[in-house]
């Protein structure tokens, strides 16, 4: 919209009539700034504090009390969503005025307009509050126990321990459906499968991790290893479109090399 309206003030005015307004036009921006920065300073004084906190009277009985501090929360509730509406007023209005002038100081100055990005909200998107230290971790939180099954499983595969690992694997990804780990944990159960030589489940293995998690950490190297069970199957042509699909989708990475050379073996046109 505002690419359209600039092309339409470009054309619509002479462009002896531009230069001989963009003094006039720098003047009201400034203008329109000063007015901006006065009702900030406005508002900047409405969060001064004027009187002392109310506070309930200590006479009277405790229902009394408990009323009287029931009212007190009911008017303050409202005059917190009153303030809310407001100060949500103030953001969107703001924003579109400061929006305008950065649009009208692009055209003026003869930048480009179509690089005009969104305009940032008014305040920011988040309040800075002090930092508070917090203990380091790697990666996402981990539910309990959650990264010492994966580690046993996955030392099971090490140890050469498949079944064991393939079976362990199997019944994390059971129990923590949600968890990061659960695309290395499906690229392993397809390693333990193939390390056992059973490449029809290595196959289904592969194939689960990869369309599950098709742009995962692992995903390069679960989508070739699926090319090459599928070769070990001896469905060549289906596993040289699978290897074919490394280098399209992750060009660069390191397995689009190794599926190039497994094409190679396999005889892939």
């Amino acid at each position: 919209m505002r690419i359209f309206l600039g092309i339409l003030l470009l054309l619509s005015v002479p462009i002896a009539a531009h230069a001989q307004d963009r003094a006039q036009s720098l003047a009201d921006i400034r203008q329109d700034l000063n007015i901006l920065y006065v009702e900030m300073q406005r508002l900047k004084r409405e969060l001064s504090t004027t009187q002392s906190p109310n506070a309930v009277a200590g006479n009277g009985s405790v229902i009394d009390r408990v009323n009287a501090l029931e009212a007190q929360v009911r008017d303050l509730t409202a005059a917190t969503e009153k303030l809310e509406y407001r100060v949500n007023r103030i953001v969107t209005d703001g924003t579109n005025r400061i929006g305008d002038l950065e649009f009208r100081l692009v055209e003026l100055e003869g930048g480009d307009i179509s690089k005009l990005g969104e305009t940032t909200t008014l305040g920011g998107e988040e309040i800075a509050l002090p930092s508070v230290p917090q203990p380091e971790t790697n990666g996402p939180e981990l539910a309990i126990g959650e990264k010492v099954d994966f580690d046993n499983a996955k030392r099971a595969f090490e140890d050469g321990k498949y079944q064991d690992s393939a079976e362990m694997m199997a019944r994390f990804t059971q129990t923590y459906p949600d968890s990061p780990l659960t695309p290395q944990a499906m690229l392993i159960r397809g390693n333990a499968f193939a390390a056992l030589s059973d490449h029809k489940s290595s196959a289904r293995a592969y194939l689960e991790g990869f369309s599950t998690y098709p742009v995962s950490e692992v995903a390069p190297e679960t989508l070739y290893r699926l090319g090459d069970a599928l070769g070990e199957l001896g469905q060549t042509d289906a596993g040289c479109q699978t290897l074919s699909q490394v280098a399209i989708r992750f060009p660069g990475n390191d397995f689009v090399a190794q599926a190039e050379a497994r094409m190679t073996t396999l005889g892939c046109q």
